[in-house]
């Protein structure tokens, strides 16, 4: 799940670092509560997006410090547990400062990539595609893990091998981190989530529209040409 869109705010606004080798990650001992002079209104706007977005579960999220390159294509991060609720709440008027770590697969099969079609009732995107799966990363779980177990839950598949980490983005409309992993696809087990009303095997020359802008970014850097 992910907070409503800032339509003012670019996609990645310039953040993206290449990964080369794998990610350090340091977490930090929390629970990170934010710091706002309108804090109280917390309660308030979670059942008011609990309204709109009736499934948003209030569990724990790891809310990225800060993030830096490590040279010769390394990033460190830093993260400490915080309530998702804080982040779901944000607006660009009410911008509590949580940015959670998620993370992401573009997944391949037989030279072709798997993608989803955000439903209407998603909090984040809805009506458009994107890589397939996504998911934030919670205490105490790699974001390889997260990838692993998104791929099952929302498309159905398994992942024949270990992810690999190759970009780390900030999606700057959403307020969150996407750390983006590579996954080849095992077996397919089940069926893809209700968050998703399509998906599909595509060339990665042919993908379909629209796009979240992060596929767009990561279509770009990963696929073009």
């Amino acid at each position: 799940m992910t907070l409503a869109e800032d339509p003012g705010a670019g996609p990645t606004s310039g953040r993206r670092i290449i990964l080369r080798r794998p990610p350090v990650i340091h977490v930090t001992p929390g629970p990170f509560v934010p710091e706002h002079p309108r804090i109280g209104e917390v309660d308030e706007r979670w059942a008011a997006f609990r309204e709109r977005v009736p499934a948003a579960f209030d569990g724990r999220v790891m809310h990225v410090i800060g993030a830096h390159r490590n040279g010769h294509g390394g990033v460190v991060m830093h993260l400490v547990e915080t309530a998702y609720r804080f982040y779901a709440v944000q607006t660009p008027e009410y911008d509590l400062g949580v940015r959670p770590l998620g993370a992401k697969g573009v997944t391949w099969r037989d030279g072709r990539v798997f993608m989803g079609h955000r439903a209407s009732w998603v909090a984040g995107y809805p009506d458009a595609w994107e890589f397939a799966p996504g998911g934030v990363v919670e205490p105490g779980e790699r974001p390889a893990t997260t990838v692993i177990r998104e791929l099952q839950e929302e498309t159905g598949w398994t992942a024949a091998r270990e992810p690999l980490a190759v970009v780390l983005l900030l999606d700057a409309r959403l307020r969150c981190w996407e750390l983006v992993h590579r996954v080849e696809a095992g077996e397919r087990t089940g069926e893809p989530t209700d968050e998703y009303d399509e998906v599909r095997w595509c060339a990665p020359d042919a993908l379909p529209a629209p796009l979240t802008p992060i596929a767009a970014t990561i279509a770009e850097c990963f696929l073009a040409g």
